[in-house]
């Protein structure tokens, strides 16, 4: 990619306010914003993934670029190892090229797609990777895979880029927001982005002649212990947009170290909440999409220390 299109695309992290936090942070002279990212590439890990919805990894996976740190703060984080943001996270600062050339070896060992990981405070970075890589003749299926806190505006300009949209909704209640993801306006910034994603793709899975999604929107939903009302009223403002969207319920969630000594998510879900939410699933006429198994919390745990985390 030309230097000068890296730079107008890196710009507006001069004062950024990417995502629903505005922080102002002047990221391209090593300011960190509330994510605590600066503007170079941070990345976790590259690695084919086999654990997404299965017409997202298909037989051969989907390769993965994990951005490090997050424009939320869940204090529950499942791959709190590199969303931290204090800096202690397992990270390299790596160069495009270098994402790159990672990729495309990934796409010659059989990937049909490549997703972004907690992208929201990486968004132009994003637009580079993708644009240098259809510089090269690779445009493979381009996810995004994201927490939901995003802004209308940065979906709308990801439309030419992105072809699945795969956002968490993690939260119906923004107190619950703020308690565990100090994000208060969690609500309205997800539903708001939602509703972008499904005016650019619908609610229609446009899949190939193998079985794998090529265009569309699927709605992640972790169900937390403790807090059913929180999931089930989820799921109501989901069907308020449409109960044709494909929603991928999720039980895998597990207790971290910070929250072993909180009152309701040091636990994992019960049969008896999860079931609870299913039903309402059903209630509401969502036909398409996937329900997780209750004993998936012991099959999901990442380990970022590890070159494929969740091997």
């Amino acid at each position: 990619m030309p230097e000068a299109r890296l730079r107008f695309l890196l710009e507006p992290l001069a004062a950024c306010t990417i995502c629903p936090r505005n922080c102002n942070a002047d990221r391209l002279h090593d300011q960190a914003g509330v994510c605590g990212s600066d503007a170079r590439f941070n990345i976790s890990s590259i690695f084919i993934h086999h654990g997404e919805e299965p017409v997202i990894s298909g037989e051969n996976g989907i390769c993965n670029v994990f951005f490090s740190r997050c424009n939320l703060s869940c204090i529950y984080c499942q791959n709190f190892q590199i969303s931290c943001n204090r800096g202690e996270v397992n990270e390299k600062q790596m160069h495009l090229h270098e994402i790159v050339d990672s990729i495309i070896k990934n796409l010659n060992q059989g990937s049909h797609a490549v997703g972004f990981v907690s992208p929201s405070h990486y968004i132009p970075h994003v637009k580079a990777i993708i644009e240098s890589l259809r510089l090269q003749g690779h445009n493979p299926v381009f996810v995004y895979n994201t927490n939901g806190y995003d802004k209308v505006e940065e979906i709308q300009a990801l439309e030419s880029y992105i072809d699945i949209y795969l956002p968490d909704y993690k939260y119906s209640d923004n107190k619950l927001a703020s308690q565990f993801s100090k994000a208060g306006d969690y609500r309205q910034s997800a539903l708001s982005a939602i509703k972008e994603m499904y005016r650019q793709k619908g609610s229609t899975l446009i899949m190939n002649e193998n079985g794998y999604a090529e265009k569309g929107l699927i709605v992640r939903h972790l169900v937390l212990p403790g807090n059913i009302n929180n999931s089930l009223n989820v799921m109501r403002d989901i069907a308020d947009i449409s109960t044709s969207i494909a929603v991928s319920l999720m039980a895998q969630y597990w207790p971290t170290p910070a929250v072993m000594d909180h009152p309701t998510l040091n636990r994992i879900l019960s049969e008896e909440e999860y079931e609870m939410v299913k039903t309402e699933l059903e209630k509401l006429g969502f036909y398409k999409g996937w329900v997780q198994e209750l004993e998936s919390s012991n099959h999901y745990l990442p380990d970022f220390e590890k070159d494929n985390p969740f091997n």
